[in-house]
C-alpha cells in the first residue's frame, strides 16, 4: 500500500500534464490529504488550480484559485507548493516573481475547511525589498505550526553594497524562514538559519515526531564548494547546522538541483542529491545521522543520468525517484 501510494503521488503531476497537452504552461505539486486522496495545486495557462485525486481514483473537479494579479515562477527548482495540517488546515505556497530579473517574493492561501476555501494571498515574509526571496518550501509540523523557508539576498545586497571592492566577500544567499501559529493565521517575524546558501536550489523540509522540521538545502562552503546543510527547527530554536555530504564540488554557478530528505527508522534521515564528486556527476545516496551529519557509505543511483531526486520513508521502507533525460524521452524512476 504504502509504494502504491508513493508512485501515485510521484506520477499525480505527470498525469495532470498529459491531459492538457495543448495547455502552454503546466507546472504542479502534489501532496497527500489527511482523508488519503491526492490534491495537486498547478498552474495551466498562468492560473492557479487545485485538484483532487479521489482514493478510488477519479477526479475532482477543478477550483480555481483567486491570485489577483499575481504571476508565479516555474523555473528550475520552483513550483507552487501544498502542504495539509492536522486539523483541516491548507496552506499554498508559490514564488511571485518582482520587476528585477531574479527577485521575487513569498506568497501564500491559506484554508481552514480542508481546501474548499482559499484566502487570498499574502506576502509571507516581513522584508519588502526588490530582491531574492525565492524557492520557498513549506511543511506543516506535529503540532500544526505552519514553517515556510525561502532562499533570500537581503543579506548579500548588503554585503555587496558595503564591499564593493570586493564584489564576492559574500558568496551566494541565505535560508530565512518563518513559523505561523493558529492553523497559519499568526506569522512570526523573518529568522535567518543560515548564510552562504546556494542560490537557485529547492529546500527540503519534513516534520519531526513532535514539533518542529528538519531542513536540508544546497550550501556554498569555503572555496566555492556547493554541498549540502542540514539543521533542525522548532519554535522557540534552530539548531547549528551540519555538514550533509562531501563531493567537494568546486562550482561557482547554481546546479537547479535540489535535494531530498525524510526520516530513517533508527532516529537518522535518508537523503539524497546531485552532486560532481571529482568530475562524476551522479545523484548520490546517503545516510545522515540525528544531528545531519553524513555516516556510512555514500551510494550512486544505477541511473547514470539520473536527476531531480527525491525520497520518502514509512519505518524501514524507502522510496528514492527521480528523472532521467535520454535526449529524446523523459522517464520518471523509482
Amino acid at each position: 500500500m504504502f509504494k502504491n501510494s508513493i508512485l501515485l503521488l510521484l506520477w499525480i503531476p505527470l498525469a495532470v500534464a498529459a491531459q492538457h497537452k495543448h495547455q502552454a504552461t503546466l507546472a504542479t505539486g502534489a501532496a497527500f490529504a489527511p482523508d488519503g486522496s491526492v490534491v495537486v495545486v498547478g498552474l495551466d495557462t498562468g492560473k492557479l488550480f487545485i485538484q483532487r485525486r479521489l482514493v478510488d481514483g477519479d477526479w475532482g473537479e477543478r477550483l480555481r484559485l483567486e491570485i489577483g494579479d499575481d504571476t508565479v515562477a516555474t523555473n528550475g527548482d520552483n513550483r507552487p507548493k501544498i502542504a495539509f495540517g492536522p486539523a483541516s488546515e491548507v496552506a499554498i505556497s508559490y514564488t511571485h516573481p518582482l520587476t528585477k530579473p531574479y527577485t521575487g517574493e513569498i506568497r501564500m492561501l491559506r484554508s481552514a475547511d480542508g481546501g474548499k476555501n482559499f484566502s487570498l494571498p499574502f506576502t509571507v515574509h516581513q522584508d519588502r525589498q526588490i530582491i531574492t526571496h525565492r524557492f520557498d518550501a513549506i511543511q506543516f509540523d506535529a503540532r500544526g505550526d505552519l514553517y515556510t523557508f525561502w532562499i533570500d539576498k537581503r543579506d548579500s545586497e548588503q554585503a555587496r553594497r558595503s564591499a564593493k571592492d570586493n564584489p564576492s566577500a559574500y558568496e551566494g544567499a541565505a535560508i530565512y524562514y518563518t513559523i505561523a501559529s493558529d492553523g497559519g493565521r499568526t506569522v512570526s517575524e523573518d529568522r535567518k538559519l543560515a548564510d552562504y546558501s546556494c542560490e537557485c536550489c529547492r529546500i527540503s523540509l519534513i516534520a519531526e515526531p513532535v514539533e518542529g522540521v528538519a531542513a536540508l538545502w544546497r550550501h556554498v562552503f569555503a572555496g566555492s564548494i556547493r554541498d549540502h546543510a542540514f539543521a533542525r527547527v522548532t519554535r522557540t530554536q534552530a539548531s547549528s547546522w551540519a555538514r550533509a555530504s562531501h563531493d567537494d564540488w568546486v562550482i561557482r554557478a547554481c546546479p537547479h538541483h535540489g535535494p531530498g530528505l525524510a526520516r530513517a527508522a533508527d532516529g537518522g534521515y535518508h537523503a539524497v542529491w546531485f552532486g560532481d564528486r571529482k568530475g562524476l556527476q551522479r545523484v548520490r545516496y546517503g545516510r545522515l545521522d540525528a544531528k545531519g551529519h553524513a555516516v556510512g557509505r555514500v551510494l550512486e543511483l544505477p541511473d547514470a543520468r539520473a536527476e531531480h531526486p527525491d525520497i520518502v520513508s514509512s519505518g524501514r521502507r524507502v522510496v528514492i525517484a527521480w528523472r532521467s533525460f535520454d535526449g529524446t524521452n523523459t522517464q520518471i524512476s523509482v
